[in-house]
């Protein structure tokens, strides 16, 4: 078995909240409690979502908590040349095609239908797209148990690079993950679509992808919608770390000794247990810090 490296990589669109909190403790604990790293990767690759300010916000929020990376953080924003060479092996691959459909004439398409895939050479104004052929992937969730989809009919064919020249979310986070030689994908369930194409492209590359565990996702208790930026969820309070954290401790059921949050993390990693994750899709918490 590979050597466990885990990682939080946040979107710089705003600080964070506690559902993002949430999900730095849960990938914290899961490599800690493995005796692996945990890096913290930026995921800034779309300027027109960034807020000014608010990947330093984030750093600064994940030391408040005691959560302290193993190793320097990765931005996306300078890894174009990365993404460029993936981009490059799957053209070599025939793998690629340029898109020059527009989001209104896709507004009735929930699976893209493959309208451009003709386009298998460089075209102006245009997304670039891979082709997925897969008509069968399994794996086995470290939460969530076995999963199983045909990518190419369930979630066809992916942007990777846009029109206006930004590189994608798939592209991106599969790239990186490789790149930084991630073992372990642990994050909240909403993201579990994107783990498709991700092992998608990963296998193109012959890659190994890492195991995933997609863990529930943060309600607040009189809610039907997730803890998140988009529903304008509240930023965490450094000052009061040591209560969020033990917010965090109580969704997992772990009963720890009020403490700083160093020593706090400590007694979390010994008595972290995956299993009180498992088969949960919601986590409701009643009172927000």
């Amino acid at each position: 078995m590979r050597n466990y490296r885990g990682r939080f990589a946040p979107t710089p669109s705003g600080p964070l909240h506690f559902g993002s909190l949430f999900a730095a403790v849960v990938s914290y604990l899961e490599a800690k409690h493995h005796h692996g790293q945990w890096l913290v990767r930026i995921d800034d690759i779309d300027p027109p979502r960034e807020q000014p300010g608010a990947s330093k916000s984030i750093l600064k929020t994940l030391e408040a908590h005691g959560l302290c990376w193993d190793e320097p953080v990765v931005y996306q924003s300078k890894q174009s040349e990365l993404y460029e060479s993936r981009l490059a092996e799957l053209y070599s691959q025939d793998a690629l095609f340029w898109c020059q459909c527009s989001r209104k004439s896709l507004a009735n398409h929930i699976i893209y239908p493959g309208t451009c895939r003709i386009h298998k050479q460089p075209v102006e104004q245009s997304a670039i797209r891979v082709r997925v052929e897969s008509e069968q992937d399994t794996f086995h969730d470290l939460f969530q148990g076995l999963q199983t989809c045909n990518p190419k009919l369930d979630f066809g064919d992916v942007i990777l690079k846009r029109k206006d020249g930004l590189y994608a979310y798939q592209l991106a986070a599969a790239a990186d993950d490789v790149a930084s030689g991630i073992t372990h994908v642990i994050r909240g369930i909403d993201l579990l679509p994107s783990t498709w194409w991700q092992r998608t492209l990963m296998q193109l590359w012959h890659e190994p992808p890492p195991s995933y565990g997609h863990f529930a996702v943060i309600h607040s208790a009189d809610s039907d919608q997730k803890l998140s930026k988009q529903n304008l969820a509240s930023a965490i309070v450094n000052q009061r770390a040591e209560e969020n954290l033990q917010a965090v401790f109580s969704l997992l059921g772990l009963n720890i000794e009020p403490a700083n949050c160093e020593l706090m993390l400590r007694q979390a990693v010994s008595l972290y247990q995956s299993h009180n994750l498992t088969k949960k899709h919601i986590l409701r918490v009643t009172n927000l810090v």
